[in-house]
């Protein structure tokens, strides 16, 4: 996911995005634990994936106080 596309949610689907994101890197994380995945680079990209939404939300709570 593009910080493009990250921009154009809104703050409902961000939370959304983050929730569903969060529990597949879970389940990514179990699956590379028992066996290796076919792709172990896709742990990485969805943990950037994380810490973008997570500026995301972050940077428009900051906004909203100002």
């Amino acid at each position: 996911m593009k910080n493009s596309e990250i921009k154009a949610l809104s703050l409902e689907e961000l939370k959304e995005r983050l929730s569903s994101e969060q529990s597949g890197m879970q389940s990514l994380q179990f699956a590379h634990a028992i066996s290796p995945l076919e792709n172990p680079m896709k742990i990485r990209q969805t943990r950037k994936t994380i810490a973008r939404l997570n500026t995301e939300i972050r940077r428009r709570e900051i906004e909203a106080n100002s």
